[in-house]
């Protein structure tokens, strides 16, 4: 029979530093968040083979007293907390006691410190969780705190660590999420004989986040500010334009804290519905603040993750403070180098037309649609047609018997002389364009180029519109507003057609018959894998009903939860308005591009179609001038 034994002081702090200390960067955070909470002023660390050889962080702070050198390294020994309560009101970055005797555990670790009222310092060496006698030392007020042979008594922890390059590049992270959420500290970095970096103390936080990332990005970072108290929510967000292939660039903080939540980062996501393409991650550097006891930080022994009293609250404040943000602002794309997102080969071969045939596995600006008070933009004229064109034809208007004016043709449009090849609008057609620096009627000038693009004009300078990303914008506003005022319209199959699936897809589709019959899709099981749909939405009528469930289960499959009725819905609005817009290669006349280019300002977001890809990039007379090298 196995026999129980109590574990050594040695071992248990070996499993401790498992828990907390993983790599260097967490010997970076740990420490960093030590000198925060000792109230320096000025931190400086230096790293040496990545961390792997030397860790060395000085700071300005308090010190700490001689004889209180040895508790410093003393398991579950803190000056933070003193009772339990005080574990749900916790007002540091750290508390658990664990992060100095833990790293002292696999290292060799000095400390060095000195109080303002002390004549002296004082210097404390522990190898391998062994300390020696306390001996005097000169030094500044503050403490220094040097990390050698990190994992030199662990060899099988050692053999994880990665190359020196890898190791920087997290340590290197750890210590810019403490640098972002302290922004009045002088930070430095050194590795090596090279420095990383060298952060003075600044009040304004988009001063410390160009410092980090560039001036290019904190340029086109948008403020947002949102307070619900006791919760305050402030920040930046990044232009759309600008994206990530991975969340990394996903700063949150808590009451100055660097956190992770999913929930958060999922609100975030719902945020850029629509003006990111699929697989893009947006950018933000959000604080939040709150009181202590609304958030509890003692979840993972990193404190990375929390628990929040109130998550709901939370979520739907940085949603609403985020929708309505982009709804106010201008997201209209610059010319490259000026606005546009970082290129790379991926993201172009995805900005291709092929991507736009992909409707599936895109995303919609707006995640729900509650009826035609909410759907319906502010700005459209009363008694606006609700314009849903054919799938065959370019953006034909169809005027009527009495010779009325086409539908999508502007009312002010007064029959524009095209040129030679019948492409260009000529200045004498009057109309409304949603420019940012027009606020009434003015002149229209376009051409349109490779049946692909149009080129207007503009007060400042000139845009070049994708043709069928705005039309597919405005056609997607327009279906919305007119199924949101009237309710889905089913047709009944005269004869079920049955659809072939998949074991799994077949009783996935029978498990969520309910939520389909929601999306306007009846199903009934017919045997086998083998499902009868008799009935789709109508306005899906040019689409075989094997396609449509086709694509439904594929997005019931592929998610991690169960899809809302509301998210299914707008794609296949999404998918109404893609195949019914002008496409790449569609000759417009001239009606029609006044009517598509006055039909911009009657959409809720005309700068991004549902997929998330920009509708115009904005070129000012200055950045055609520098092309041309008049500047």
């Amino acid at each position: 029979m196995p026999t129980i034994r109590q574990l050594s002081a040695s071992v248990v702090n070996k499993i401790a530093a498992g828990e907390v200390i993983e790599r260097p960067a967490s010997v970076v955070k740990e420490l960093l968040e030590n000198s925060m909470d000792a109230g320096a002023t000025r931190v400086d660390v230096r790293l040496e083979q990545g961390g792997r050889e030397l860790i060395r962080v000085t700071d300005n702070g308090c010190g700490i007293d001689e004889e209180q050198l040895t508790l410093a390294v003393l398991n579950h020994a803190t000056s933070k907390i003193t009772t339990a309560d005080d574990l749900f009101e916790v007002g540091t970055m750290g508390f658990r006691g664990e992060a100095l005797a833990s790293i002292s555990e696999v290292s060799r670790t000095l400390l060095r410190s000195r109080t303002p009222e002390a004549a002296s310092g004082a210097e404390l060496r522990v190898n391998g969780g062994v300390a020696e006698p306390i001996v005097p030392a000169g030094c500044p007020v503050g403490t220094t705190i040097e990390v050698r042979d990190l994992f030199f008594n662990t060899p099988v922890r050692q053999r994880f660590l990665r190359t020196p390059q890898t190791e920087i590049g997290h340590a290197t992270e750890a210590f810019v999420r403490i640098a972002l959420a302290n922004p009045q500290v002088h930070f430095r970095l050194e590795h090596g004989n090279r420095e990383v970096h060298d952060l003075p103390p600044t009040d304004d936080w988009r001063v410390r986040i160009a410092g980090l990332f560039g001036d290019e990005l904190a340029n086109a970072l948008i403020d947002v500010e949102s307070i619900d108290p006791p919760i305050t929510l402030r920040g930046y967000v990044a232009n759309p334009q600008y994206s990530r292939a991975n969340n990394r660039l996903q700063y949150l903080f808590l009451n100055g804290r660097n956190i992770r939540d999913r929930a958060l980062q999922h609100a975030l996501g719902e945020a850029y519905r629509g003006l990111l393409l699929t697989g893009r991650f947006p950018i933000c550097f959000l604080r939040f603040d709150m009181p202590a006891n609304l958030a509890d930080v003692n979840v993972h022994p990193t404190k990375l993750e929390v628990r929040f009293q109130d998550g709901g609250r939370l979520y739907s404040q940085l949603l609403s403070t985020l929708r309505s943000k982009f709804l106010s602002t201008d997201l209209r794309a610059g010319p490259a180098g000026q606005g546009v997102s970082p290129t790379r080969e991926e993201d172009i071969a995805a900005s291709g037309p092929s991507q736009i045939v992909d409707w599936a596995k895109q995303q919609l600006t707006q995640r729900r649609f509650d009826g035609p008070g909410d759907s319906a933009p502010a700005s459209r004229p009363a008694g606006e047609p609700l314009v849903m064109h054919r799938v065959s034809q370019p953006f034909k208007p169809f005027p009527d018997a009495g010779g009325r004016a086409p539908a999508m043709a502007s009312p002010t449009a007064q029959g524009p002389a095209p040129t030679a090849d019948g492409t260009h609008l000529d200045a004498s057609s009057q109309g409304e364009v949603d420019d940012a620096s027009s606020t009434g009627p003015r002149e229209i000038k376009a051409i349109q180029v490779h049946n692909r693009y149009l080129v207007v004009e503009t007060e400042h300078g000139m845009e070049i519109i994708d043709q069928h990303a705005l039309h597919e914008r405005v056609l997607y506003e327009q279906i919305r507003v007119k199924v949101a005022a009237e309710g889905l319209e089913t047709q009944s199959l005269l004869v079920p057609e049955p659809v072939d699936l998949s074991a799994d897809e077949a009783a996935m589709v029978m498990e969520h018959r309910d939520l389909l019959k929601k999306l306007g899709v009846a199903v009934e099981p017919f045997g086998g894998d083998t499902v009868l749909v008799s009935s789709y939405p109508a306005m899906l009528a040019k689409l075989a009903p094997r396609d449509v469930l086709g694509d439904i289960v594929d997005r019931l499959m592929s998610s991690d939860r169960l899809p809302e009725a509301s998210d299914l819905f707008d794609e296949l609005l999404h998918t109404v308005a893609c195949k019914a817009a002008v496409k790449y290669g569609d000759r417009l006349t001239p009606d029609e591009i006044v009517a598509l280019l006055e039909h911009r300002h009657l959409t809720q977001n005309h700068h991004h179609c549902p997929h998330g890809r920009p509708t115009a990039l904005v070129y000012s007379c200055d950045d055609l001038d520098k092309q041309f090298k008049r500047i």
